[in-house]
């Protein structure tokens, strides 16, 4: 695996890193991640990433744990053991129905909730015990780090990023 440069650009404030990324990005360049240490409004827009579908997959998980616990009710409080509670025989699950709708509604919510979360681990590659990939320590303080790959442009990107408003920047080879 062959390594390659990157230059990594340090800015101390948030509206300065959102503004050198829309000039970067103006100037055609391909910034291949940036580092916060707290999410900052309008990143995503600004670096051209793809909305999130992860309400889409929330949805179908909701629905999948609605199915699952009409299928459960069903299955436990009328076919499997049919139960006369308080003069109330169950001999349909829609005339039971109310009764089992605080059952239904934390289901749905339990598996919308758990599997997307699993989803956006597996979807970030966030794996128990994976080391970290941060490539410094101070974007987990008060430092954002904008990384851009070096392609023969290095003079050119180090005076654009200067412009921008970088506070530090690094030219390092990435592995």
């Amino acid at each position: 695996m062959e390594a390659s440069k990157v230059i990594h650009a340090f800015y101390t404030d948030d509206e300065v890193l959102l503004d050198a990324v829309k000039e970067v990005k103006a100037a055609h360049h391909h910034i291949e991640e940036v580092f916060c240490p707290f999410p900052v409004h309008g990143l995503d827009k600004a670096m051209g990433l793809a909305p999130t579908r992860i309400a889409i997959t929330a949805f179908f998980y909701g629905i999948t744990g609605l199915a699952f616990a009409i299928w459960m009710t069903n299955y436990i409080m009328i076919e499997d053991w049919p139960m006369d509670i308080g003069g109330k025989p169950s001999f349909s699950w829609i005339e039971n129905m109310p009764s089992f709708v605080p059952i239904i509604f934390e289901l749905t919510v339990f598996f919308a909730a758990h599997l997307m979360v699993i989803t956006f681990y597996m979807r970030s590659r966030i794996w128990p015990f994976k080391d970290a990939e941060n490539p410094d320590p101070r974007t987990t303080d008060d430092h954002f780090l904008m990384e851009i790959p070096v392609n023969n442009n290095e003079e050119a990107l180090v005076s654009l990023l200067a412009k921008t408003g970088a506070v530090e920047i690094n030219i390092v080879d990435k592995h």
